[in-house]
């Protein structure tokens, strides 16, 4: 069970500190002025629009705007601190992943369910591009509800036993 969980973690880590890179660098472009970005980070960004055809980040719909504020807001931040939490085990973590994964999977279905329903070319492509998120987002809830940080654990474990040691 242990190699498991460090697996795990090890595509957890990866997922977030990727969900802090993205949407912070790419995904904000959407949102902000260009203005406020790099030359390279608008290049690569007009790269990626032209190369694979993302019509979401190109027609830029209401819901898909609507959802990469939610990711801005929200998703940026809890992958920030999930990073944090899961380096240094803090007793949060559990409840941030939970929190995380949620947002991810619901974000992201919203997005390949528009991508499938589609008739765009690239449509079928950018839902298999989009689509391990849904993946990762399940990993990351059910790492929320059946993991205990080890910090947690040993406080738990420590903390009754220890006030009663100090008592007596």
């Amino acid at each position: 069970m242990g190699v498991l969980c460090k697996v795990v973690d090890g595509i957890l880590l990866l997922t977030f500190v990727s969900m802090s890179v993205v949407p912070a660098c790419l995904d904000a472009q959407v949102l902000l002025p260009k203005a406020l970005f790099p030359d390279v980070l608008g290049r690569v960004y007009s790269w990626y629009t032209t190369t694979y055809q993302d019509y979401l980040l190109l027609d830029e719909p209401h819901f898909f705007m609507a959802l990469m504020k939610l990711e801005l807001v929200l998703v940026l931040p809890l992958a920030i601190l999930n990073t944090y939490g899961l380096l240094t085990s803090k007793p949060w973590f559990n409840t941030t992943c939970l929190i995380f994964g949620s947002a991810l999977v619901t974000s992201t279905t919203a997005m390949v369910g528009d991508m499938l329903g589609s008739d765009k070319p690239s449509a079928g492509k950018l839902a298999s591009m989009y689509s391990p998120f849904i993946g990762f987002g399940f990993l990351a809830i059910l790492r929320g509800l059946l993991s205990e940080s080890p910090n947690a654990s040993k406080t738990m474990a420590n903390g009754p036993t220890s006030a009663l040691k100090k008592k007596a």
